[in-house]
């Protein structure tokens, strides 16, 4: 036996060590493999020889090479997961995918999932063959097979299949093929939205950025198949960024690096595609009627609803660098929409970081075009409106500092007509495109103030107030521009507080109108400049405005029933009465010296007639009513005297202005004398001087008489008239036939007025210092609480007193000739050394004894005897008491 296999083996290793690659003897083979195999012993004989044992060894090698071409060619001895797969494919692939067939595979696969990545691998392998082979039916079939595994498998093993996926979808997005990029945008985008089990330490998604972002700016020839292609690299990046958002072991979706190629994508598809969306009855899938601009504004919403605190700067930086490369700022347009969108989608307490983001880069454009920076200063504009927080951030007056930088940085460049650039030199600048700006940053700060609470505001208030430039007050700013720069920055600082000040809403004027804020405000009144006096104005029409009047004011009129006005009243608080007293004669001399001013015009008067029907209806009590009405008839006496040489327009404008608030304040107080008066002074002038009335001077072209020296006494308001219907109705009639004069504020502001105490006190000393010693000293009036209740209440008639006395000696000085001034300089001059040599006297006189008394012969010859020389201080004898 053993030789007949002997000489059986023999033969047919040579045989097969010539036949081996020989394709007819392949079946042989086959059947030799099977004898081999049923009969292992045989070959380990010892009677086998060596030279037969290396040509089994051979042999096997040889076998274990071959034997998988040949069940390669036998399907019923390939492998099941093979079988399964082969046959999802069909014979003609327009068929499409076997879907019996396909169930098997799926539940193979859920039966064993261990065959999962050996499946993925042999997929992949069939779809590089169809790919290389142009043979895209099958594989689209392939796609769909491991869509629907990935959609049915979640076990523990699916990592090494994703891997297989991902490989064929990055072999189809490589592809230049259109269809076969979108078909892998597609599959993964269902990958994207699958929740897996276990996470992945090792996979990466870098290159899906990279093609992702390279597809949204597809420059196809056809326009159709260009949208399409953009369209799937959006939602390629849409399926990125959900993938990766909320997984911590991938990279960072939020890294510079990614989102300085997913956002500019983003933005491009945003401002290039076309908004028109194809026709409802050409198109039956709810994803196909998105537009582009549609799916990526969806998309960059989404992207920025999932930003974390720390995560807002690395999503804006690449909007902001974007707009600045493809000089989108200029536009406006489409910078306040991408803002839009991300202020409306970021999480509302992020909102102050996207402001500080938009300053920042304010700051870095600050040598840029005007139009650059106008843009940006627009988007904060918008941004501000949006975020409805209630603040800005932490730094609120940071950013009212920042904006306030740049628009005297404005001024500055529109004063000097050019700015230097790093590298092109100087650029000239156009003053309208500057003038532009500064609007802009005008409203921004007002757009930026109504967002912020009331205590807020008022600091705003204040930090602005502190930036304006008053002489006396505030310092000049130094720049090279002159006292022009110092104007415009000072209108523009004015323009800027009145759009903070507008629609400001308080309870408490001592708040709102602190001396602080209040005393610089009236200071810059006092400038020549028209537009400074006529913001102070506005000002303060907005601030006192606290149930909005003003609307109610629209111009200057006679009304003849102040009820159809609908006013809203409200009682007098008692910090509205303290703020009145604190503040009144300043209000109401701002108010007489704006009317003096030759250079204010109808919109100066219109605003003046609304402060004072303000203050009557928001702050008036019965003794600001009195001291009203009294500016009322100084002001009538300003515009008849003609002392200030004002134009015939200012004076008739004036004497309108006092007749339609006398008008209004006559039917506030109600009294029916008084109201009468009135209305008979009014039908006066409809009859003979309609020039003194506002229908007839506040019109474009009024028609006014040459001069007004020679005006009745039947056209003006009676004083006296006024005193009496008031008296008797219980007003202070006292007060009111008083003339007003205003309170030189300038003066009191470098000598203050001492204390009633102090006067008093000061009186006593030198009293006590002019009596002789000899004399007994006459008892200290008694001071009592009427004596100071007398002495305040009299001081401001003696205040007023004394600023006519000072008002005549002015013009004595200013009319009299030069003789009678040298004389009365003679007089002053010979009574001031006869007041020195009564000091003199005074002051040298004898020290006390120490016992406080003097001898009786001493006494009586006192008054004969000139007195002795002073004693020096060193050389006095004091009680030990008091010395120590």
């Amino acid at each position: 036996m053993n030789e007949n296999i002997f000489l059986f083996s023999s033969p047919l290793s040579l045989s097969l060590s010539l036949s081996l690659h020989n394709s007819s003897y392949l079946l042989s083979l086959y059947f030799l493999s099977l004898f081999l195999s049923l009969s292992p012993p045989v070959f380990s004989s010892p009677f086998l020889s060596p030279s037969f044992s290396r040509h089994s060894f051979s042999l096997s090698l040889s076998l274990s090479h071959s034997l998988s071409g040949v069940c390669g060619c036998c399907g019923a001895l390939r492998p099941r997961y093979k079988r399964l797969v082969d046959n999802i494919f069909p014979e003609d692939p327009e068929d499409g995918l076997v879907k019996a067939n396909m169930e098997k595979l799926t539940f193979y696969a859920l039966s064993a999932p261990e065959k999962l990545d050996r499946i993925g691998a042999y997929l992949s392998e069939r779809l590089s063959r169809d790919v290389a082979r142009h043979r895209y039916g099958y594989v689209c079939i392939a796609m769909e097979a491991l869509d629907q595994l990935l959609m049915a498998c979640h076990c523990q093993s699916i990592n090494l299949f994703v891997e297989s996926f991902l490989k064929m979808v990055r072999k189809l997005l490589e592809s230049d093929k259109p269809n076969l990029q979108i078909l892998g945008t597609n599959s993964f985008v269902k990958f994207a939205n699958i929740e897996e089990d276990t996470p992945s330490y090792h996979r990466s998604y870098d290159f899906f950025v990279s093609r992702f972002s390279e597809m949204c700016h597809s420059g196809y020839e056809d326009p159709d198949i260009r949208t399409k292609i953009r369209m799937a690299g959006i939602r390629g990046l849409q399926g990125v960024v959900r993938k990766t958002v909320n997984d911590e072991l991938q990279a960072n979706i939020w890294d510079p690096q990614h989102m300085d190629k997913i956002v500019p994508s983003l933005l491009f598809n945003l401002q290039t595609a076309d908004s028109r969306s194809p026709s409802p009855l050409q198109v039956s899938s709810e994803k196909e009627k998105e537009s582009p601009v549609e799916l990526t504004e969806r998309c960059f919403r989404e992207l920025l609803g999932r930003a974390a605190y720390t995560h807002i700067k690395n999503a804006v930086t690449p909007v902001l660098m974007h707009l600045d490369n493809h000089s989108l700022w200029e536009g406006k347009t489409f910078a306040v929409r991408c803002f839009k969108i991300i202020m409306y989608s970021i999480q509302s307490q992020h909102s102050h970081l996207v402001m500080q983001q938009l300053l920042g880069h304010l700051d870095a454009n600050s040598r840029s075009s005007a139009p650059v920076r106008a843009g940006i200063v627009e988007v904060l504009l918008e941004a501000a409106a949006i975020a409805a927080s209630g603040s800005v951030g932490p730094t609120v007056l940071e950013v009212f500092n920042t904006l306030l930088r740049h628009l005297r940085l404005s001024v500055d460049n529109e004063l000097s007509g050019a700015y230097e650039l790093t590298e092109e030199g100087s650029k000239v600048i156009q003053e309208h495109e500057e003038r532009q700006l500064q609007e802009a940053v005008i409203r921004t700060i007002g757009s930026f103030a109504n967002t912020l609470p009331t205590y807020q505001r008022s600091e705003v208030m204040l930090f602005i107030m502190g930036k304006i430039p008053i002489p006396g007050v505030h310092p000049i700013l130094p720049n090279g521009s002159g006292p022009e720069g110092n104007r415009m920055i000072q209108v523009m600082l004015l323009k800027s507080l009145r759009q903070v000040t507008s629609g400001f809403q308080t309870t408490n004027m001592l708040t709102a109108l602190p001396s602080a804020f209040l005393e610089p405000l009236l200071c810059v009144s006092l400038l020549e400049t028209p537009e400074l006096r006529l913001l102070v104005l506005q000002i303060l029409v907005s601030l006192i405005d606290r149930h909005h009047n003003t609307h109610h004011f629209s111009c200057i009129s006679i009304i003849s029933d102040t009820s159809v006005l609908k006013l809203k009243l409200d009682k007098c608080s008692r910090q509205d009465n303290l703020f009145m007293k604190k503040h009144a004669q300043h209000l109401y001399r701002h108010i007489y010296l704006c009317c003096e001013e030759a250079s204010s015009a109808h919109t100066h008067f219109h605003t003046l007639y609304t402060l004072l029907a303000l203050l009557s209806i928001e702050l008036a009590n019965e003794e600001v009513l009195i001291d009203l009405i009294r500016l009322a008839l100084a002001l009538q006496d300003l515009a008849v005297s003609g002392e200030e040489c004002l134009p015939v327009f200012n004076r008739c404008a004036i004497h309108a202005l006092c007749a339609a608030y006398l008008n209004l304040i006559s039917q506030l107080t109600t009294v029916p004398s008084f109201c009468q008066h009135v209305h008979e002074v009014i039908e006066v002038r409809q009859k003979e001087a309609a020039h003194l009335l506002p229908e007839d001077v506040f019109i474009d072209d009024p028609r006014l008489p040459a001069s007004l020296e020679h005006t009745q006494e039947c056209v003006l308001f009676a004083q006296s008239k006024i005193v009496e219907a008031l008296g008797g109705s219980g007003y202070n009639a006292e007060k009111l036939a008083t003339p007003y004069v205003p309170l030189n504020i300038d003066e009191d502001r470098l000598s203050k007025r001492k204390s009633v105490g102090e006067t008093i006190s000061l009186q006593v000393e030198v009293e006590s210092r002019n009596s002789p010693e000899k004399e007994e000293r006459t008892p200290a009036e008694e001071i009592t609480f009427q004596t100071l209740k007398s002495a305040i209440v009299d001081s401001e008639g003696m205040e007023e007193a004394e600023r006519a006395r000072r008002r005549q000696v002015v013009e004595k000085f200013q009319k009299a000739p030069f003789e009678e001034i040298a004389a009365h300089c003679g007089a002053r001059a010979t009574m001031l050394q006869s007041k020195l040599n009564q000091i003199f006297e005074i002051t040298i006189r004898p020290p006390p004894s120490p016992s406080g008394s003097l001898p009786a012969s001493s006494t009586s010859s006192y008054a004969q005897a000139p007195p002795p020389r002073s004693v020096p201080v060193y050389e006095m004898k004091f009680p030990d008491l008091c010395v120590y």
